[in-house]
């Protein structure tokens, strides 16, 4: 018999991560709608990135999540997932994915693992925690060269 939660939650997380590529592939913040992710994270979601990452820190809601998407798109030139697999599913997922990135700053491309626990209720993400393998890899990628202007708001 299938569990109808693990059937719940990999269906939301497909549908989250196609959202995500077509809405990183339209030009993500300021071109594309956060409208195309909204449906798959609930109204109080909250996201923990590791502090020691350029987009660091506890994003919550709608309006934390797309900041949040403006910070990384600040931090990346491009972010490819490049393959995913699910290794528990269930009302907390967990998805290992293989990332091919290019830093805006200094456009180094870095290959490197994310692991992420996601908590799916009623249909929607509430929560997600990337574990990243290795933070100062990135955030020394998307640092700023000596001499340039880090990136940061207005």
């Amino acid at each position: 018999m299938t569990n109808p939660s693990a059937t719940d939650s990999v269906a939301v997380l497909s549908g989250m991560y196609a959202a995500e590529a077509k809405y990183l592939a339209a030009g993500g913040p300021g071109e594309a709608s956060f409208d195309l992710l909204a449906p798959f994270f609930s109204p109080d979601v909250v996201l923990h990135q590791a502090d020691a990452l350029p987009y660091g820190g506890v994003w919550r809601g709608h309006a934390g999540m797309e900041r949040f998407f403006s910070e990384m798109s600040r931090a990346w030139e491009s972010f490819d997932m490049v393959r995913q697999e699910f290794l528990a599913t269930g009302e907390t997922a967990v998805v290992l994915t293989e990332v091919r990135a290019r830093s805006r700053a200094k456009g180094h491309e870095l290959v490197f693992p994310i692991l992420q626990t996601i908590t799916v209720e009623e249909g929607r993400i509430t929560e997600v925690r990337p574990f990243y393998w290795d933070t100062a890899a990135i955030a020394d990628a998307c640092a700023a060269s000596e001499g340039e202007e880090g990136g940061g708001g207005e």
